[in-house]
């Protein structure tokens, strides 16, 4: 009956456990999948972010920025070549997240940028922010810091390898 108790007790504990262990976090209808920052070169003050943001509601919301401790800003981005040229700029108003849609922030695209960081991300580390939408308010997230070159070697427990992050936005 003791190693029952016992049992039982371990398994609920596991259970329990496991959003620690996930990579995912919630607010309200939205289900914010895998974020991800990249190692900072030594001296950088800006990193990237991504994520895939799942709309599982019937009402369309907008990712409007984000805080971080490690960033004085962050920031929602759009990166685009045009005629050989790229450019990137900040979205004053905001990223737009439909209604039972996958929006995806990935490198070459949208994505968050952290302004004026002090201490470089180093892979393996985790860098907490909170994400703030237009409807569904603020969730706290945690990015998981892999490698500058986007492969996920960052000792994360879950198979990321659908979510290459190549440099060059045409791959």
């Amino acid at each position: 009956m003791k190693h029952l108790l016992i049992n039982i007790a371990a398994v609920g504990a596991l259970l329990l456990a496991q959003p620690a262990f996930s990579h995912d976090f919630k607010v309200g209808e939205l289900h914010i999948i895998h974020p991800v920052a990249r190692a900072m070169l030594p001296g950088a003050q800006v990193g990237g972010g991504y994520l895939t943001i799942d709309n599982e509601g019937a009402t369309d919301d907008r990712l409007v920025g984000g805080t971080s401790q490690r960033a004085r800003s962050v920031q929602v981005h759009e990166m685009k070549i045009a005629d050989g040229v790229m450019s990137m700029n900040e979205l004053k108003q905001g990223l737009a997240v439909p209604a039972k849609t996958k929006t995806e922030l990935k490198p070459g695209s949208y994505h968050l940028m952290f302004m004026n960081v002090e201490k470089p991300f180093q892979q393996g580390e985790k860098i907490k922010a909170v994400l703030n939408f237009e409807k569904a308010g603020p969730v706290e997230v945690e990015f998981t810091v892999v490698a500058a070159n986007g492969d996920d070697k960052s000792g994360d427990m879950h198979d990321h390898s659908n979510h290459k992050m190549p440099m060059d936005p045409k791959k």
